[in-house]
């Protein structure tokens, strides 16, 4: 038995940040943004707004689409990197406001990868004799962003998005996932203060040690890299071309990042979800936030083959194909 994706939901908060609105913040410009990162505006959340109320909306307009009733989830999976609390799971809570009483619940580290690691884990779980697994993608990193750097506090956003998953008895559903890590450049991308290894203190949120770093460069050209090679890998799981895919959705980082690896695959933008001018780059949530996006707007017909890739912090790569 495959999994196949039943239902999909997305949040974002209400506040909007635009370009014009950073350029009173830092030194920077609308125009500059544009052009090397394609983002218009990304979601704030409000004060008080938390990891697992972005999870939680999402999550009920997936279970709603699907027609799963919360009590008959298994499991519920949220990927996120910026969770309301160091512990417990963010995905408890949320078990709690959804009624889940019947499902087990933690959540999945693995940054801009995490709604695919996730997807992965879930699709294991179903294949294993679950029913319903809610998977979902959910980032503040608004929270872990330094507003006084110019070189990122342009590109995240707040956001959420979800999936049900549940068997499969036809052609549609899960063909496969990729999964890849390498931590030994792991510091491309990081938060290095606040965890185990430097504990929060005021030294660490004086020196910003608290806030994401990322060497911009290197990430780029790694990024293209990565997501490439992960594509290609799906694709040759499923026996499939570039051309064979209806639509590809993309980690949604930086449009000259998903232009690039559009250009090595060999597919026109026609083909590529792209909405990180709306909402930047939020995490594990864009993958979701893009796949709702897609479904609602009736970019996805029965039987179309799509190819989800990702790229993150880890650093993690990633891919997925299902047909619909």
């Amino acid at each position: 038995m495959k999994s196949a994706i039943l239902g999909t939901g997305a949040f974002a908060p209400e506040r909007v940040v635009t370009n014009a609105d950073l350029e009173r913040m830092v030194d920077t410009s609308d125009s500059w943004i544009l052009e090397r990162t394609g983002i218009r505006e990304r979601r704030v959340v409000a004060p008080g707004q938390a990891c697992s109320d972005l999870a939680l909306e999402a999550a009920q307009r997936a279970l709603k689409a699907s027609g799963v009733h919360p009590a008959a989830l298994d499991v519920i999976l949220v990927a996120t990197c910026t969770g309301d609390f160091p512990l417990p799971a963010t995905a408890c809570l949320v078990q709690h406001r959804l009624g889940a009483i019947r499902a087990a619940a933690c959540d999945i580290s693995a940054a801009c990868c995490g709604f695919l690691y996730a997807l992965s884990i879930g699709d294991a779980y179903i294949k294993s004799g679950m029913r319903h697994v809610l998977v979902i993608g959910s980032e503040v990193m608004s929270v872990i962003t330094d507003w006084t750097d110019r070189n990122t506090c342009v590109l995240f956003g707040d956001g959420a998005g979800a999936v049900v998953l549940g068997g499969s008895q036809d052609e549609s559903g899960i063909l496969s996932t990729h999964l890849h890590a390498n931590g030994g450049i792991s510091d491309l991308i990081y938060v290095p203060g606040g965890g185990s290894r430097d504990p929060a203190s005021e030294d660490v949120l004086s020196d910003k040690r608290c806030y994401i770093k990322m060497r911009g460069n290197e990430t780029f050209k790694i990024a293209v890299k990565t997501m490439e090679e992960a594509t290609h890998e799906a694709l040759k799981a499923n026996g499939m071309s570039a051309q064979d895919m209806d639509l590809f959705i993309p980690h949604q980082a930086n449009v000259r990042i998903l232009r690039a690896v559009s250009q090595r695959l060999g597919i026109s933008e026609e083909k590529v979800m792209i909405n990180l001018d709306r909402f930047g780059n939020t995490s594990a949530a864009s993958i979701p936030l893009a796949l709702d996006q897609a479904v609602q707007e009736g970019k996805l017909k029965q039987g179309h083959k799509v190819v989800m890739a990702a790229f993150g912090a880890g650093l993690t790569w990633a891919s997925a194909v299902v047909q619909w």
